[in-house]
């Protein structure tokens, strides 16, 4: 592979934040983490990423929009999105993401999810 995938994590609450990051860097990805859906979405139009982690409630924009925002854009059209949220998956479902990571979530839930997008796993040092 070449390089570590690369994914940005659109969530507010800095404990998930850093637990996304462990979990995603086990499987060899990349993280750039931003507090705010504007910051987010600035940043995943700028240099597009393997895979976008939204979370639905963001102190300045819905998650919802954020989604719609990257699917509208062509720069982020193909992306793997995965909405990370409390809300039950019902209320989540008219979204146009890969997947729904729901919180609070595990290592396990990661991993699982990584192999229900079929992303390649990265070689990461150490293991």
């Amino acid at each position: 592979m070449g390089g570590a995938l690369r994914a940005v994590v659109i969530e507010d609450e800095e404990d998930l934040l850093d637990l996304l990051r462990g979990h995603l860097g086990r499987h060899g990805c990349r993280v750039s983490g931003y507090g705010l859906g504007q910051e987010g979405l600035d940043a995943a139009r700028a240099d597009p990423p393997d895979l976008i982690v939204v979370d639905i409630l963001l102190p300045d924009l819905d998650g919802r929009d954020v989604i719609r925002q990257l699917r509208a854009d062509p720069r982020t059209a193909t992306c793997p999105i995965v909405v990370c949220s409390v809300l039950d998956a019902e209320d989540l479902a008219d979204l146009p993401a890969a997947a729904i990571l729901a919180k609070p979530f595990g290592k396990a839930d990661v991993a699982d999810l990584m192999r229900r997008l079929a992303l390649p796993r990265a070689e990461v040092e150490g293991n």
